[in-house]
């Protein structure tokens, strides 16, 4: 069982990362070894809970992972580091500042965390890049995260399509020669965009949220500008040519296929924003409070028996 999780990646050209990384990079794209897309979250999610379940657990993996995400696209090659130590020191920071000290313990012996705390210490003082590739948030997508894509953006796939559709399935990127990947069996729901396109709608999302919605934080203002900006931040701090890919993750296996098929998430925002912008005030509302009470349910069940 997969986590009930949706993801934010950028995906940068070979020609973004410095030697040796470059040279490295280029080897594992072209690698048979490497896990396939299909199959990368089912890996990484096996090292993970071997860690966890380890006696003492292990919260950070002790080395750095060497696996990364690919696409292909126009003769490019693009990848998306795991980072699984880096997201590993981050998420553990937060599971700390959410607990008190002593319930914190139960999960982690003190020397443990004390030990992850002083290598990420470490890490910092080395001057290392605090901005993963890859953004997670569990039993939902944040809103902000929409602003990012086009509708025409999304692929959709409910499983293994009929043969004669294998072809033309073209989500993933991963074939060596032009274009996407043949899609192989799979259920999932994600967008692509360039960074450049990415950065505009963040850009222009924030400009109307702050001149509509203010700084509000709470399921109110789901769509803070605070939100948004963080997001534009993020994506400011990596290549010019990147892809971003928003991936429901697991999240698909809460939704049926027929909620899947009409979730119009990222179409829906685009609407409340250009009506927020005309003034059209009831349009706004309508789409905003669509979009709400289609995640309210999803997120829900994270406190559910």
């Amino acid at each position: 069982m997969l986590p009930y999780a949706a993801y934010l990646r950028v995906y940068e050209p070979l020609t973004a990362f410095p030697e040796p990384e470059r040279t490295l990079w280029t080897a594992y794209a072209d690698s048979r070894r490497r896990p396939r897309r299909i199959h990368a979250l089912r890996a990484e999610h096996r090292e993970a809970a071997l860690r966890l379940a380890a006696f003492p657990p292990e919260p950070v993996p002790e080395r750095e992972s060497r696996n990364a995400y690919v696409r292909r696209s126009a003769d490019m090659i693009y990848v998306c580091p795991w980072e699984t130590r880096l997201r590993s020191w981050l998420a553990f920071d937060r599971f700390q500042a959410t607990l008190p000290a002593g319930v914190a313990e139960a999960f982690v012996p003190r020397a443990v965390a004390e030990h992850a705390e002083q290598e990420f210490g470490r890490w910092k003082a080395a001057g290392r890049s605090l901005r993963p590739h890859i953004l997670s948030s569990t039993w939902h997508v944040p809103l902000a995260w929409f602003a990012a894509f086009g509708r025409t953006e999304r692929c959709l796939l409910l499983g293994e399509p009929p043969r004669a559709e294998r072809k033309s399935a073209t989500c993933f990127g991963e074939n060596p020669g032009r274009g996407p990947a043949t899609a192989a069996v799979t259920r999932t729901l994600i967008y692509v965009t360039a960074m450049p396109e990415a950065r505009r709608r963040v850009a222009a999302a924030l400009r109307i949220v702050r001149d509509n919605l203010g700084e509000g934080t709470g399921e109110t203002t789901a769509l803070a500008a605070g939100h948004v900006e963080a997001l534009g931040r993020w994506l400011d701090g990596f290549h010019p040519r990147a892809l971003v890919e928003l991936d429901y993750g697991g999240l698909v296996h809460l939704l049926d296929d027929l909620t899947l098929r009409a979730d119009d998430s990222v179409g829906e925002l685009e609407v409340a924003l250009e009506a927020m912008e005309r003034g059209e005030a009831e349009l706004a509302v309508a789409m905003y409070k669509r979009l709400l009470a289609r995640w309210r349910p999803v997120r829900a069940l994270e406190s559910a028996n």
